[in-house]
């Protein structure tokens, strides 16, 4: 009698341990996720970006190209995205989406000549997320993807390559002119080719207004060399900005360069291989290089102006195709995809990678983020 008990006591407890078990799974399975269902997304737990300047598709990516590096060896070690668009113009405002989702506003479009404050037209965020306006430094409540990342307990970092050449025009971590102030760093000195109006975090109060915090994020470029080396030094996302000659910008640069996509070339060569080698990479990255703008005014996926305020491309409404290439291993050599993709897309790609909400335009419910035509290799 007391062995028959003793199993009909513990078969009573294998049952009412599958029940907890299964009302736990079924409650785990109801849990709303912020993962598009669209595909499968790979473990990526490692981004980097490296943003270039102002070259269309059909100049960067055709045969005669000035950057054959870019234009022929990256696509065949990763994916070629032939339908990439900016969203506007010039420079500043497509920085600007590609961390926060927000529009082009006349300030932003004109590359913030003098850093002033946003003002707004309306409190508060509209229902798309955006801050009605115009200005340079948004305000703290409009957020960013590295406040995003914070908050979810992952790590960012921007490297700026030339940021503090010239003390006396910047800082070397969180560099940017005096809020108010006419930004001298908008045009290259032969010492020093570090842009605010390519440097996204220095325009918004969420960041810059804890010195500490942002001086600890927003670094000279050298620091990637630090950081590379070991994977837990490596940021989930690092944003990486050459400078105005390295970047593509200036044609000739201030200090003798060639610039242009030769320069550009000739920067991605040597930092390129050096994010692939690194452990970080290899076990779980990410690499997207593309352009801040195009050259004409065309766009893609439906873009919307800011509410009240100009056509995103001054001339068209959005940035011009620029196209886009991406590394991973996740990503089969030779891909090529000719879905369309912009700059409010690249965010809510990111955001998905980490499961985080999307933000300002990248919300938008016709927004298409990387799928299964970007990760082609199976999943490990």
């Amino acid at each position: 009698m007391g062995n028959s008990c003793g199993r009909e006591v513990h078969a009573m407890i294998r049952r009412l341990l599958g029940v907890g078990i299964a009302v736990l799974l079924t409650a785990c399975a109801s849990t709303p996720r912020k993962l598009p269902m669209h595909a499968a997304i790979p473990p990526i737990r490692h981004v980097f970006v490296i943003v270039l300047e102002n070259e269309p598709f059909e100049v960067t990516f055709n045969a005669q190209s000035l950057a054959p590096y870019l234009a022929n060896d990256l696509p065949q070690q990763g994916a070629l995205l032939r339908n990439y668009y900016a969203i506007g113009h010039n420079s500043l405002d497509n920085y600007i989406a590609m961390i926060s989702g927000q529009a082009p506003n006349p300030d932003t479009q004109g590359d913030c000549p003098v850093l002033r404050d946003f003002v707004r037209t309306h409190p508060g965020l509209d229902a798309n997320g955006q801050a009605l306006g115009a200005g340079c430094v948004y305000p703290a409540d409009v957020k960013t993807l590295p406040d995003q990342l914070e908050h979810a307990g992952l790590s960012w970092k921007g490297y700026m390559e030339d940021m503090g050449a010239d003390p006396a025009r910047e800082a070397s971590t969180c560099g940017h002119v005096a809020i108010g102030a006419h930004d001298v760093t908008n045009h290259a000195t032969p010492t020093d080719q570090y842009a605010d109006k390519h440097n996204p975090f220095v325009y918004f109060h969420s960041i810059i207004d804890d010195r500490a915090r942002c001086a600890a994020h927003v670094l000279n470029l050298d620091a990637l060399k630090r950081d590379l080396r070991r994977a837990a030094s490596t940021p989930n996302y690092s944003y990486i900005v050459p400078n105005l000659c390295h970047d593509g910008h200036d044609a000739p640069c201030k200090n003798g360069e060639p610039g242009g996509l030769i320069s550009a070339d000739a920067f991605l060569r040597e930092w390129v291989p050096r994010i692939l080698a690194s452990p970080a990479f290899k076990r779980d990255g990410l690499l997207i290089v593309t352009f801040d703008e195009g050259t004409d005014g065309n766009a893609c996926c439906d873009e919307r102006p800011l509410p009240g305020g100009p056509q995103p491309g001054v001339f068209g409404s959005g940035g011009g195709r620029t196209g886009a290439v991406l590394l991973s291993p996740f990503i089969k050599p030779g891909t090529v995809s000719v879905r369309d993709y912009n700059h409010y897309s690249f965010l809510r790609s990111i955001e998905d990678l980490f499961g985080l909400d999307h933000l300002g335009y990248a919300a938008a419910p016709q927004l298409r983020p990387f799928g299964t035509d970007v990760y082609t290799a199976a999943q490990r």
